[in-house]
């Protein structure tokens, strides 16, 4: 009784503005604590008020100062804002410097401004959907605008920024910043594309890169991606980023945002059923033993996994293909 009594003064204590309840609810999601769902449920008809706005792109783009940046010229619009940054963790000892908190200080003091940091810790699906949930978690608080900052261009980070509705993509000249996001496949997530640090050399070049690179892969998109030039550290360009984010809002808002959002929420229940699925086949009563004795006995990898495949395929049953029925 006293388990569920502290869920739900944690969710009363959430939407009453308690950021102590705030923390512990997102280190909840985070840690994968089970009395996080309770929680979460009791506060969702509240989730879904908040703009979301992903910012990723290569290291050194300098993400963090224009997110400290945007939440400054946020605050001057009387909107409140909530950032997560997502740091990644050293594959060696799993410690994350955290360095976002460094460069966004001017924020720590604003009380309309909330930071939290969230360490990879080697996570991948657990990671999307620990973001996912934190930032309903802020959006349940009564946060305008979130803001979510991931490092580093892969495929973890892709599945994180399922979780916003605006995707900032940030490039800088004279880091092959250009070529990387062609090659990583930057461009296919960007729904507002940013040139930052305009004053160096190759600024230019690079805007006009991206500029011709939109246009000649969505042509046919519904959504005209647009590029911005700024500079973050002299705090030039930072209102068109502003409203740039803002076009897209708009675009989005315009067209069925349900539907967006329901399309992402999709992507959410599977990084989560997928984290759940792969914790119990590799737990002791799973099937990790069997994999060691069957390779043991000469088996090839290909085959063993095949084999898993198809007998868990086979347990699926039927009714999972249709709408489950809803009790009278």
């Amino acid at each position: 009784m006293k388990r569920v009594a502290a869920v739900g003064d944690i969710a009363q204590r959430l939407v009453s503005g308690d950021r102590s309840a705030l923390a512990r609810m997102i280190s909840w999601a985070e840690n994968g604590d089970p009395r996080f769902a309770a929680a979460l449920s009791s506060v969702y008809g509240k989730v879904g008020r908040a703009w979301r706005i992903g910012v990723t792109g290569p290291p050194g783009a300098g993400k963090s100062t224009l997110v400290n940046e945007l939440a400054r010229l946020l605050r001057a619009q009387q909107k409140t804002v909530g950032i997560l940054a997502v740091d990644p963790s050293s594959p060696f000892t799993g410690g994350a410097l955290l360095g976002d908190r460094i460069r966004m200080e001017d924020r720590t003091l604003d009380g309309g401004v909330y930071i939290r940091s969230m360490a990879t810790r080697g996570s991948h699906g657990g990671l999307a959907r620990a973001a996912a949930s934190a930032c309903d978690v802020m959006d349940a608080f009564g946060f305008d605008v979130i803001m979510l900052e991931t490092v580093g261009v892969g495929q973890a980070e892709y599945d994180v920024l399922d979780a916003a509705d605006t995707v900032v993509v940030v490039l800088c000249p004279g880091a092959g910043d250009g070529i990387q996001a062609l090659k990583a496949g930057l461009l296919e997530v960007a729904d507002v594309l940013v040139v930052n640090k305009c004053e160096l050399p190759g600024a230019d070049r690079l805007l006009n890169d991206m500029s011709e690179a939109v246009h000649v892969r969505w042509l046919k998109r519904d959504w005209n991606v647009p590029v911005v030039a700024c500079s973050a550290a002299t705090q030039v360009g930072i209102e068109s980023v502003i409203e740039a984010v803002e076009q897209h809002r708009a675009h989005v808002e315009a067209h069925d945002v349900a539907a967006v959002r329901r399309k992402k929420r999709v992507e959410q229940v599977r990084h989560t059923l997928e984290a759940g699925l792969s914790a119990s086949l590799w737990s002791e009563k799973g099937y990790a033993r069997r994999v060691e004795r069957e390779l043991a006995a000469g088996a090839v990898p290909h085959d063993v996994a095949a084999g898993l495949l198809s007998e868990l395929s086979a347990r699926i049953p039927s009714a999972a293909n249709s709408p489950r029925e809803t009790p009278r």
